[in-house]
């Protein structure tokens, strides 16, 4: 990969998992926590222009302190097209928390797209600290077109995957956790690859019911079976929200 940022200067020897758990020895990528919020019929959103609502001020309260624990956060690039996402701790207190045990205020910013095609007004794009946009070669000089110099760019050559990103975050830019946001095809990359060590999965009281609309688990062969199967770990209320949470692997 090219166009690489400087490594950060403190570098981190272990796994800390973003949800407290224990952690044991991934090779080659940092440890990786997916969270979602889907409908009962497991959607993510629906088909409107606006953003769906799937949960209440006490999940995101959670999904921050998730945040503030990781490394980096990371969404595909039509996650920030349709949401527009800051991808920052809201929380003061965890900023501090992180400033005061020498970490920076909020996690690197980490996205992934097929074209380039990224709104230089973009959110994601305007909070502090530089992202990193992963791309194909034939997207990176529409990628730094688009983006100016408000992120580097990286050139993940001919092909782009999950699994050579977290390969480049882990041993070029000493990330040891990241959180995974979504999108949909993200979602089912880490999950179909098994690059994913810990799912959150939180459920809406209610139907979207759309074909249209983006689904959590798109058609794939999963390798969590009746066969094998993901560990259930806990199971809550959260404000009006069920929150899943499974071990994978």
């Amino acid at each position: 990969m090219h166009s690489k940022p400087p490594r950060p200067g403190r570098q981190r020897s272990g796994r800390r998992p973003p949800a407290g758990g224990t952690v044991g020895l991934v090779p080659d990528r940092p440890y990786t926590l997916l969270s979602c919020a889907v409908s009962v019929d497991g959607y993510l959103d629906d088909a409107s222009t606006d953003r769906l609502i799937l949960s209440g001020p006490e999940d995101l309260d959670e999904v921050d302190a998730l945040r503030a624990a990781a490394d980096a956060i990371l969404v595909g690039a039509g996650t920030i097209r349709a949401d527009n996402p800051r991808l920052l701790v809201r929380d003061p207190a965890r900023v501090a928390a992180r400033e005061a045990a020498g970490r920076p205020p909020h996690p690197l910013r980490v996205t992934l797209t097929a074209t380039g095609d990224l709104d230089p007004a973009a959110r994601f794009l305007s909070g502090p600290g530089t992202p990193l946009v992963y791309c194909p070669s034939a997207a990176a000089a529409a990628a730094r077109k688009n983006v100016k110099d408000q992120a580097a760019v990286i050139d993940a050559g001919a092909e782009l995957s999950l699994a050579a990103v977290l390969r480049d975050l882990h041993s070029e830019r000493a990330v040891a956790t990241v959180l995974i946001e979504g999108g949909s095809r993200i979602l089912r990359e880490a999950l179909t690859a098994g690059l994913a060590d810990e799912l959150r999965l939180a459920i809406a009281p209610f139907f979207v019911g759309d074909r249209a609309a983006p689904r959590f688990a798109l058609p794939a062969r999963y390798p969590y079976t009746p066969a094998s199967p993901m560990t259930l770990t806990s199971l809550r209320q959260v404000g009006t929200v069920a929150v899943h949470s499974y071990r994978l692997g």
